[in-house]
């Protein structure tokens, strides 16, 4: 939960706005700042003070115990001008606070840790965890020192600063990504990749500490760390046995459950027909580990008990990629989500048409790597995207609008094989920027038809114009007129005049959001006279239904109560 602490009125209508902006993130709390600080901090995890910065950190400074455990704590000055992350900028996520109470409050964010001030990846926030001397490596990367980069694999990381690479191996400072156990000296930071997967095979009525005691002892045994186990994995059968899933939630890992007849499918080292002619397949431990194309590291082990009860198997699995898919809005930085400025910044690859990629450039890491292109080849940018994923990169696939509205996402999805996790980052669709600005004209129902027949033929397009008329939709046209399809949005015009008044009202939006914006309200029967000459593909046409009216300048179309009986 977050605490919002506020003793004046001003501080305490802010605060009241972001209680009221995240009714079930949020606790208030009131009274003298002596009481409801420290209380808030020892009960939530995020702290929105409206309090001064020197009063806030006399208060907590006695609290303090580490940064992984102290609540993140944010200062919103009086006169709410700034939002300072004060304290747990990366572990407790101040920073990303912070921007979120800038977004609700419209103050500016303070942001004070030194590798988010300069715009590169602070170790402990690349995802996993990290042991070893981090301070020392941080700082060093901070400094601009030569820092070495090994890693066993290509991991989706965010994009690193250029004084970290492979080839600087004989710098004195070094980061590596392994999951294997290593000395730890100074200067030297580890990153543990998920790599990890440890197939269980319990019997009725198995302890969580015995499997755990099994686990710890393979990976001790083989060298490899706790640290980068990514999973348990075991039989369906097994899926609810009650010592399995403590052992899984003890260490916060999950656990995957597989059918008997997928893992029949996996070549194991030491199949059991005893274990086939029990659960259906000849390996529970081994062949969970594998399954998904893992390699073997520790073969089927039993528990040291006079009457062992579990039997555990270690596989690595190679890295998965991490495909973004993101839409940019209509333009405009603030119609930006800030859900995808957070997932450029975790990039290391971004893909996307030149123009969106110069777009956000200044939004990301540095030395992230940039794959642009020109108009069209949207296939072609989807399939970079792809080949980058599934080498294990951190891959952003960007696209204006929304990326699965007439965008990116199809494309890239069409062919998805499983190989990479996928993640969709909605956007402000071309349609819905267009609607605020015109009025209300998508109050009921309506439809998006785009008008380029360069994927999809023209009878096609005719008859979902025909369908939509019919059924009485507003309907905005995507891709409405280029120079190349100059008689499309006519004809389009002319089916649905068939079905509507000429009176229908008609909204021209044209690069909403951006600088060269521009607003038209017109008629159905008014543009078909006049013509569309002046319609181009970066403008939206939205038309209206029978209902749909002019209101003192605004477009409107009911949302039919007044049919009700």
């Amino acid at each position: 939960m977050i605490g919002l602490v506020a003793v004046t009125n001003a501080g305490k209508k802010a605060a009241q706005e972001l209680a009221n902006a995240w009714p079930d993130e949020t606790i208030l709390y009131e009274g003298a700042a002596a009481q409801s600080l420290p209380a808030a901090f020892g009960e939530c995890s995020q702290i929105v003070a409206f309090l001064a910065a020197g009063a806030t950190i006399r208060l907590v400074a006695p609290l303090l115990r580490d940064k992984q455990k102290d609540p993140a704590i944010i200062c919103v000055d009086e006169g709410r001008r700034f939002a300072v992350s004060l304290l747990g900028g990366h572990a407790g996520g101040a920073n990303t606070l912070a921007q979120r109470v800038a977004d609700v409050l419209g103050v500016e964010p303070v942001i004070t840790t030194a590798s988010d001030a300069v715009g590169i990846s602070a170790l402990d926030q690349l995802g996993w965890p990290i042991e070893g001397d981090v301070a020392g490596v941080g700082r060093a990367m901070l400094d601009g020192e030569p820092v070495g980069f090994l890693s066993e694999g290509i991991w989706p990381i965010p994009a690193l600063p250029e004084n970290v690479a492979v080839d600087n191996s004989v710098a004195s400072n070094q980061l590596l990504v392994t999951d294997r156990l290593v000395d730890f000296q100074e200067r030297v930071a580890v990153l543990r990749p998920p790599s990890l997967v440890v197939g269980v095979g319990a019997s009725r009525g198995v302890s969580a500490d015995e499997i755990l005691e099994l686990i710890d002892s393979l990976l001790a045994d083989a060298q490899l760390s706790i640290h980068s186990v990514r999973h348990l994995a075991t039989i369906d059968v097994k899926a609810d046995e009650v010592g399995l899933v403590e052992a899984a939630k003890r260490r916060g890992w999950a656990l995957h459950a597989y059918p008997a007849s997928a893992l029949a499918e996996v070549s194991v080292p030491n199949p059991s027909e005893r274990v086939r002619a029990e659960v259906g397949t000849a390996s529970v431990a081994e062949a969970a580990a594998i399954f998904g194309g893992g390699s073997l590291l520790v073969g089927k082990s039993k528990s040291d008990r006079n009457v062992s009860m579990a039997t555990a198997a270690i596989a690595r699995h190679s890295p998965r990629g991490r495909l973004a898919i993101i839409g940019l809005g209509p333009g405009a930085r603030d119609l930006l989500t800030p859900r995808a400025k957070e997932e450029l910044r975790r990039a290391s690859v971004v893909v996307g048409l030149d123009q969106y990629v110069e777009q956000i450039e200044d939004l990301l890491r540095p030395r992230t790597r940039l794959l642009a292109t020109g108009l069209g080849n949207e296939e072609e940018r989807a399939r970079s995207a792809i080949v980058e994923a599934k080498k294990g990169y951190a891959v952003a696939l960007i696209g204006s609008g929304d990326a699965g509205v007439y965008g990116m996402a199809s494309p890239a999805l069409e062919d998805f094989d499983g190989t990479f996790d996928v993640v969709g980052v909605p956007g402000i669709t071309a349609a819905t920027a267009a609607a605020s600005l015109l009025g209300a004209p998508m109050g009921h129902d309506h439809c998006s038809i785009s008008l380029s027949d360069l994927h999809t033929p023209w009878p096609i397009i005719e008859q979902r114009v025909k369908a939509a008329a019919v059924g009485d939709f507003v309907v905005s046209f995507y891709n409405p007129r280029s120079k190349g399809r100059a008689w499309q949005l006519d004809s389009a015009l002319v089916l649905l005049a068939e079905h509507r008044p000429a009176t229908t009202p008609v909204g021209l939006v044209r690069a909403a959001s951006r600088s060269s914006e521009s607003v038209t309200l017109t008629t159905l029967a008014e543009l078909i006279t006049t013509g569309t000459a002046a319609v181009d593909m970066f403008t939206l046409v939205v038309v209206g239904n029978s209902s749909s009216k002019f209101v003192d300048g605004q477009m409107v179309t009911p949302r039919g109560y007044d049919w009700k009986s």
